[in-house]
């Protein structure tokens, strides 16, 4: 059997593009059953605009068949800020015959004037062009999320398309046009988080590789697309297979000239998903996954506070999330060490020099028991989680040695554990504090500061987004006053990596980053902080 719709002209999601016979793919009335599925394997289909009558724009493509098992609605026409002119009729379609329904909504670059109207408001201070995309992708969100509310409808997820899009193309050229990009894809998935709406990406390797290079999202659902199937069981393969961008694989996608066809993977029943952590790039200290830096501090008490970033630049009054942490000797913010999407943090015991990991559970808690990751850590004098120093997307450590001053980088393998270390540096024991900061260039890449014992110079090692560093670059001097330096990521909501001092006194001191390596005028965040023995 062969079917035939108009090509000319229709973009994305609708797969109308070739004459493919069904009975090679084995596809009958929308079902496709794999040999040895499971049971419990759900088959549905997505629709959009194309489905829409010719009247109002559509190409009046066939709805599911009546044995469809559930839907996914998309809520565009095709690109951001952009309306299915029939999403309340295709709502009344699922509503009526009683089936599972979930959403789907484009991410896209913007165009100029989608820049310039969506860039300047939003979460984040649009002072840096970072700031300014991420804020375009949040005003994505919020058109999609008002489509939904017209419509009266509350989808348990919503997944984020992320395909290239000729119609309004994703530049990719350079590596830091496919950060820009990333930056605009958070934006949306903080907007869909905001408005208590879980999420996925939907794309597949070559086209999320074109858009966003090989960003790594574990902890975000996936939703994975085989395309036209090269042979009968590749929609079951994009269920076990590793997916694009190592994010737990829910859904798979198939084609053929007629119809969009879903299957569920797994044991999902096409229900609600995890809200995930979020991806805020180059942050290891969003710890309670609302897409705010936030502060850990050690009281002397041994008691670990959590200090909640309001993205402005001022801190929450403290929570308690850990007792007993006097035993450690070393304390830090590592990022997702262990591949779960939360952020977490390593701690060294002092009595026996294990290095232990502390994995997160993405809204401020742990999930315990701690993991042993380390043992004989007590010959290093320093330890610092920069986050991705390797540009492999995957957090790392670097371990100052105390008996010579070697610095060396613990490469992560993102499940939790080391690749085998190597000197990356020698000399280090002159330098009095060692700090991650995240990126404090603007180029995508995790930096180091170093504090000089000597003069009180403050030193910034630029990474080289390959376990290197670029030639070293003083940025501040008279730094022997702070009793702790804290690099916190972007505390002030510019996307802009800042920096914490504390002060004899206990004053805690913000530093705002400027986006390329320097500093704004300091401002006093609070007083008292010599209660802290450690801050992170």
């Amino acid at each position: 059997m062969f079917v035939r719709l108009p090509t000319v002209g229709i973009p994305g999601r609708l797969r109308c593009l070739a004459l493919v016979p069904l009975m090679a793919v084995g596809l009958t009335l929308g079902l496709w059953v794999a040999p040895g599925a499971q049971a419990a394997v759900l088959f549905g289909n997505d629709v959009s605009w194309p489905q829409c009558p010719t009247a109002v724009g559509g190409y009046g493509a066939p709805m599911p068949p009546e044995t469809t098992q559930f839907v996914v609605v998309g809520l565009t026409k095709g690109l951001p800020f952009t309306e299915n002119p029939c999403l309340a009729s295709q709502a009344t379609w699922f509503r009526d015959r009683s089936k599972a329904a979930q959403a789907y909504t484009m991410a896209g670059f913007p165009t100029s004037a989608q820049l310039t109207a969506y860039g300047s408001s939003g979460p984040w201070r649009p002072t840096t062009r970072a700031a300014q995309l991420s804020n375009v992708g949040y005003a994505e969100a919020r058109y999609a999320v008002g489509s939904l509310a017209k419509v009266g409808w509350r989808p348990p997820v919503v997944w984020v398309d992320v395909e290239p899009r000729p119609a309004q193309p994703w530049p990719s050229t350079a590596a830091a046009q496919r950060l820009d990009n990333r930056y605009v894809i958070e934006g949306l998935m903080r907007g869909l988080r905001e408005a208590g709406y879980a999420y996925g990406v939907y794309s597949y390797a070559a086209g999320w590789q074109a858009v966003t290079g090989d960003w790594w999202l574990p902890g975000v659902p996936v939703w994975a697309t085989a395309g036209s199937l090269d042979y009968p069981t590749e929609a079951l393969d994009r269920c076990t297979q590793a997916s694009f961008s190592g994010g737990t694989v829910y859904l798979s996608q198939w084609w053929d000239a007629t119809r969009d066809y879903d299957r569920t993977c797994g044991t999902y029943a096409f229900t609600s998903l995890p809200m995930p952590s979020s991806s805020l790039s180059n942050s290891t200290a969003d710890f309670n996954g609302d897409w705010r830096n936030d502060v850990l501090a050690r009281w002397s008490s041994g008691s670990l506070r959590l200090y909640a970033g309001d993205g402005r630049g001022s801190l929450a009054l403290s929570v308690e999330i850990g007792r007993g942490w006097g035993a450690f000797n070393f304390i830090d913010t590592a990022g997702d060490l262990n591949g779960d999407g939360a952020l977490d943090v390593v701690a060294r015991v002092t009595s026996t020099g294990d290095l232990l990991l502390y994995k997160g559970n993405g809204t401020g808690g742990w999930n315990l028991p701690p993991a042993l990751v380390g043992r004989g850590w007590n010959i290093f004098n320093a330890v610092v989680g920069p986050g991705d120093f390797t540009g492999d997307q995957r957090a790392d450590l670097l371990a100052r040695r105390a008996s010579d001053g070697n610095l060396y980088l613990y490469a992560g393998t993102g499940t939790g554990g080391w690749r085998t270390p190597v000197v990356v540096g020698r000399g280090w024991n002159v330098m009095s504090a060692i700090v991650g900061p995240g990126d404090l260039t603007g180029d995508g890449r995790a930096d180091l500061l170093a504090r000089e014992s000597s003069t009180g110079y403050l030193w910034l090692c630029p990474g080289n987004g390959s376990g290197g560093f670029l030639p070293r670059v003083r940025v501040g001097s008279g730094w022997n006053v702070m009793t702790a330096i804290v690099g916190a990521g972007d505390l002030t909501g510019d996307r802009a990596a800042d920096l914490l001092g504390r002060d004899g006194s206990g004053q805690l001191w913000l530093y705002p980053g400027n986006g390329s390596g320097g500093w704004g005028p300091r401002s006093l965040v609070s007083t008292g902080w010599n209660i802290a023995t450690a801050i992170l």
